[in-house]
């Protein structure tokens, strides 16, 4: 009889086995991706870019140091490493015999005319003196409980936790990246603002001596007044430009410091590091580094944890079995306790469960398990695809910007000549006076310009290296 109930539950396990879904996932084909960046001969490695290739200025690495130490938002990314360490130490730990010690006692009543109490109360509990009615019992030992992996269910949580844990670094690596990246965007903010407020206030000084020309000229009057009136305007103006410009510098000091984790305080800065000579990346850089990014090895990831997990749920179909044991002394009064043998008590219990009607819970839980590996490999491929067209559009804006520099610088020196050219020629009044006002406007206009296409540089490259996926 033993062998063929062995054989029934046997063949119990195999019809239960048969009927488990598919772990497979089909996910629409997407298009591969393109070797390099651009078509070109130029071949250049990018495995191990640092930010040091970029970031030059000593002050702004002291910044990044500090953001890193003190970012509220780095220790909350910080937090999610730990939290997924808790998780994998947890699924690590169910691998285990879970072992407890304890102690019990109760008092126990059976009814009379129960099998228990009739036999109890026939019964010499030790010579000459019956089992009482009511029953205490004290207990002290060990129990055990076990769950076999057989299917590889709570192997299979174990790797994803695992995954998870690995992604969460690799999460921290980008937050760290981020950071940096905004740190030093922040900090060429204030440059560029530095510098307009230089310019700014030299136009304001050359104003100034033109203004007390022209008030001379109106007291021999070569000039009217319409002309005080439109250069005071244009010096007010200036004065109103440069009140703009510090507050924004106040403004934009406040975020950087928001970024170093501390409260406002006074930034020290090289404002001559706008105009620093930028160490440009070849293009012929091969599109694989982007695997280096710490966004998309965690999406990578993310990947495997699902597939994990979608391999424990379809385990949940397969029977569990559990192994439940005791040890310990057990007696109605504790000075019997180490009386061995009669006071030692255990039990050994196996358990072989199975799932045989009503498995909707865990149909959910699997589709539920299929559908994230689904969203885990759509996202990959997403971020992938983003990533590609965000160092495209990068590269093709640091060439759009170097050529309009070039244009903007020679315009620049251009205005500068007519500034002088037509304050030279207003004095020998051979050109009105509005010659000079337009000059002068369009000169310092020319200047704001040619120092935001410096910071629009200095971001792009940034934004550059961080898609590529460069480390601080």
């Amino acid at each position: 009889m033993y062998p063929i109930r062995l054989s029934i539950i046997g063949l119990l396990i195999f019809l239960m086995g048969c009927s488990t879904p598919s772990t497979l996932v089909e996910i629409k084909k997407q298009p591969s991706l393109p070797k390099q960046f651009f078509n070109t001969d130029e071949q250049a490695k990018g495995d191990s870019m640092q930010w040091d290739m970029i970031v030059q200025d000593p002050i702004l690495k002291s910044l990044i140091d500090t953001a890193i130490q003190n970012n509220n938002e780095l220790q909350i990314a910080y937090q999610k490493i730990e939290l997924a360490r808790s998780q994998r130490q947890f699924t690590k730990g169910n691998l285990l015999p879970q072992v407890n010690v304890g102690t019990s006692s109760s008092l126990r009543k059976f009814g009379l005319y129960t099998m228990d109490g009739a036999g109890n109360i026939a019964t010499e509990m030790t010579p000459g003196k019956m089992v009482p009615i009511d029953l205490p019992d004290f207990y002290v030992g060990i129990q055990s409980s076990w769950e076999v992996d057989i299917r590889g269910r709570l192997k299979n949580l174990d790797k994803a936790a695992l995954s998870r844990f690995f992604s969460s670094q690799e999460g921290y690596k980008f937050v760290v990246s981020t950071l940096a990246a905004d740190v030093a965007l922040s900090y060429y903010e204030l440059l560029a603002l530095d510098n307009e407020l230089i310019v700014t206030r030299e136009n304001a000084k050359k104003e100034n001596e033109v203004l007390a020309f022209i008030k001379a000229q109106r007291e021999v009057g070569k000039v009217n007044e319409l002309a005080v009136q439109q250069f005071t305007a244009q010096y007010f103006n200036l004065l109103i430009l440069e009140k703009e410009i510090l507050q924004n510098i106040r403004k934009e000091e406040n975020r950087l410091n928001f970024l170093l984790g501390r409260y406002p305080t006074p930034i020290n800065r090289s404002q001559s590091s706008l105009y620093t000579t930028n160490q440009y990346l070849s293009k012929g850089i091969s599109s694989s580094v982007l695997e280096n990014r710490p966004d998309i090895k965690a999406a990578s990831l993310r990947i495997i944890a699902s597939k994990f997990d979608l391999s424990a749920a379809k385990a949940a179909f397969y029977p569990s079995f559990t192994i439940n044991a005791g040890y310990g002394l057990q007696a109605f009064n504790t000075r019997y306790f180490f009386r061995s043998p009669e006071s030692i008590a255990y039990n050994t219990i196996g358990n072989l469960v199975a799932p045989l009607v009503n498995k909707s819970a865990i149909k959910s839980q699997f589709n539920a398990a299929k559908i994230n590996q689904l969203e885990a490999m759509y996202a990959y491929q997403q971020s992938i695809l983003n990533a590609y067209v965000d160092v495209v559009n990068d590269f093709t804006e640091i060439d759009h910007l170097e050529e309009v520099k070039k244009l903007t610088i020679n315009k620049a020196k251009l205005y500068e000549q007519a500034v002088e050219s037509s304050f030279d020629l207003y004095k020998a009044a051979r050109v009105p006076y509005y010659d000079v006002l337009l000059s002068q406007q369009n000169a310092l206009q020319t200047n704001i310009e040619l120092i935001r296409i410096h910071k629009r540089s200095k971001i792009s490259l940034i934004q550059l290296f961080k898609n590529l996926g460069g480390k601080w």
